[in-house]
C-alpha cells in the first residue's frame, strides 16, 4: 500500500537512504518514459527490498487488521466507502501486508489480497498467522489479474498498485472485468495536485516546482541507468477518462481533510501541508 510521490527529481537520494536504495544501487532519479515490463521489474524489487524498513516506519500506524485509507487517518470503519461488506467477495489490489484485507475479513467479507511484492506478502502471511485471520494472498501484477470474470462484488486499493502501473486503463479494465455488474471499485492515491510540489513535509513543500500537466514518469535509477523504482503521475481528468473507458462510473471523489490534533508526518504528508491542500484522492466507482 504506499504510493508516496517520489522525491524532487533534481535531488539525489539523501545520505541516510533507505536500505532499498542501498540494496538496489539507486544513485539518482530521472523523469523519463518507463514501460510496463520495466516498472514491474523495478517496483517488485523495490518493495521486496523496502518491506522491512516500511514496516518499521509505518507498521504501528497501519496496524494488522485495520483499514486506513490514507495518512489523513480516514478509516473505513468510519467512512464506509465500501458499504456493507458482510458476505461479499472482495479483492484488495496492492494489499501490501494486508491489514485492510484482514479488517474486511473481520467484517464478514470473503476477501483476497493481491500484491506484486513477495517481500510485502511475506509480512502479510506472518500477520495472517499472528492474528488467525487466514486471508488468501496472491502475488500478481494488477494489469493482469489472475481471476475469472465477474468473481468479485467489491475491489479496493489504499495506495496500492494504481500509481505503479504503466497501463492505467489496462488496470481499470481488469478490475471492471473481475467485478460483477453493479460492483464497486474504490481506490486511494496521492492527490494529483501534490505532484507540482517537492516531496517535502516542511515549508519547502509549499512551493510549486513542476507542471501539473507533466505526465513523464518519475524513475529512480542505478549507476547503469536501470530503473530501481517507477511511479506514474496522472491528472484528475486522466483518472476519470480511464475509468470511463473501462466501463466504470465515478460516483464520488473524496478529498480527506487533515484532522485536528493529528501531528504525525508520513513522507510528504504533514499538518502544515494538510491544512492548505489535499494530499489524498479517493475515487468511489461502480461497474455498470
Amino acid at each position: 500500500m504506499t504510493s508516496l510521490p517520489a522525491q524532487d527529481p533534481e535531488q539525489p537520494p539523501a545520505p541516510s537512504a533507505r536500505s532499498a536504495e542501498r540494496v538496489l544501487g539507486t544513485v539518482g532519479s530521472e523523469r523519463r518514459p518507463a514501460s510496463s515490463a520495466e516498472s514491474v521489474a523495478a517496483n517488485s524489487a523495490w518493495w521486496d527490498a523496502d518491506a522491512d524498513d516500511y514496516h518499521v516506519e509505518h507498521g504501528d500506524f497501519l496496524g494488522v487488521a485495520d483499514f486506513m485509507w490514507c495518512p489523513e487517518k480516514l478509516r473505513e470503519a468510519d467512512a464506509r466507502l465500501l458499504g456493507d461488506v458482510a458476505g461479499r467477495d472482495v479483492l484488495e489490489v496492492g494489499c501490501g501486508s494486508a491489514p485492510c484485507a484482514r479488517w474486511l475479513a473481520v467484517e464478514g467479507a470473503r476477501v483476497v489480497g493481491l500484491d506484486l511484492s513477495a517481500g510485502m506478502l511475506r509480512y502479510a502471511a506472518a500477520a495472517n498467522e499472528a492474528t488467525g485471520l487466514d486471508v488468501p494472498l496472491v502475488r500478481a501484477n494488477g494489469e493482469r489479474l489472475p481471476f475469472a470474470s465477474e468473481s468479485f462484488d467489491i475491489a479496493c486499493s489504499a495506495f496500492g498498485a494504481v500509481p505503479f502501473v504503466a497501463d492505467l486503463g489496462g488496470l481499470f479494465g481488469e478490475v471492471a472485468r473481475v467485478l460483477r455488474p453493479g460492483g464497486s471499485w474504490v481506490f486511494a492515491v496521492t492527490h494529483p495536485m501534490r505532484w507540482i510540489f517537492p516531496d517535502d513535509p516542511g515549508p519547502n513543500g509549499l512551493r510549486v516546482t513542476g507542471s501539473y500537466f507533466d505526465r513523464t514518469p518519475y524513475v529512480e535509477v542505478d549507476a547503469d541507468g536501470r530503473a530501481t523504482y517507477v511511479e506514474y503521475h496522472r491528472t484528475l481528468g486522466d483518472f476519470i477518462r480511464a475509468l470511463t473507458g473501462a466501463g466504470l462510473t465515478l460516483l464520488d471523489l473524496v478529498e480527506p481533510t487533515w484532522p485536528d490534533g493529528h501531528t504525525e508526518e508520513w513522507g510528504q504528508w504533514s499538518p502544515l501541508r494538510g491544512a492548505l491542500f489535499p494530499g489524498t484522492a479517493i475515487f468511489r466507482c461502480r461497474r455498470s
